[in-house]
């Protein structure tokens, strides 16, 4: 399934939705139509049954450069008045979804655009990928989870020195610091971001959603109340959704592709 749409992109194949933020004539800014359409796009994919993973990605030559500055500042064809804007800016770049994200990032994630890269679940960059916060340089304050993502992803030290001076890290030096998972050949973004949202379809769905969440819920906690919040979700799973049958079955698939593999490498 392929739909498109002025400022985004769908594409459903496999179990995996392609979304790529596609307004390419300004970076991918973000502006209301788009963050609209992301509002609006995301909720139908994650409540889609055969969608077990999203990709996430921007039209070349940039990820995303962040909000609109023209639109928020009055200007533009799709300037709105003050409180608009500023729902707009409060919304936050991507809603709330439990269908895990895999971010492409193809190039420039800057400011709302990085914002958005750190609400992604796993970062995969290409070698052109680069990443700057420059909240300050323009006046504004972040709004899209920025002072609680960053410094999870690279320790407070760096996220301050990323927020504070406007300072740009290319790809290697964005993997150095823990910023994104992988960098691979800009060519290589694509297939390597869908193999591995493609893997994730290999696991049994349910479970796969319930785990996502619960790392979520306990990325922030202190450790003790981390363990204690895996336990009682862990509870609650164990007292409602585990089929003992297909729990069996999964572990004797697990151990032919297992021994199937040992068999290769003999």
């Amino acid at each position: 399934m392929a739909t498109t749409r002025d400022v985004l992109r769908l594409e459903v194949d496999d179990g995996v939705a392609l979304v790529t933020l596609h307004r390419p004539e300004v970076r991918n800014a973000l502006n209301t139509a788009m963050i609209n359409a992301l509002w609006e796009v995301l909720p139908e994919v994650d409540a889609d049954p055969l969608v077990r993973a999203i990709v996430l990605t921007g039209s070349d030559p940039a990820f995303c450069s962040g909000l609109d500055l023209r639109e928020l500042s009055g200007g533009g064809q799709n300037a709105r008045p003050r409180q608009q804007r500023d729902q707009v800016s409060a919304r936050g770049p991507l809603p709330p979804v439990v269908t895990p994200i895999v971010g492409a990032i193809n190039g420039a994630a800057v400011t709302g655009g990085l914002e958005m890269a750190l609400n992604c679940d796993i970062l995969v960059a290409s070698e052109r990928a680069t990443f700057a916060d420059t909240h300050l340089r323009v006046g504004v304050m972040p709004g899209g989870g920025l002072t609680v993502l960053l410094p999870r992803r690279v320790g407070l030290g760096r996220a301050l020195e990323m927020a504070l001076t406007g300072a740009v890290l290319d790809a290697p030096a964005a993997l150095a610091c823990g910023l994104v998972d992988r960098v691979v050949p800009h060519a290589a973004l694509l297939p390597t971001t869908q193999t591995l949202a493609r893997m994730m379809g290999e696991m049994e769905p349910q479970a796969l959603r319930y785990l996502v969440e619960t790392f979520r819920r306990v990325a922030g906690l202190p450790e003790s109340e981390g363990r204690e919040e895996e336990r009682r979700r862990g509870h609650a799973w164990r007292g409602g959704a585990i089929d003992a049958a297909a729990v069996d079955a999964a572990t004797a698939d697990i151990v032919e592709r297992g021994s199937a593999a040992h068999q290769r490498r003999a």
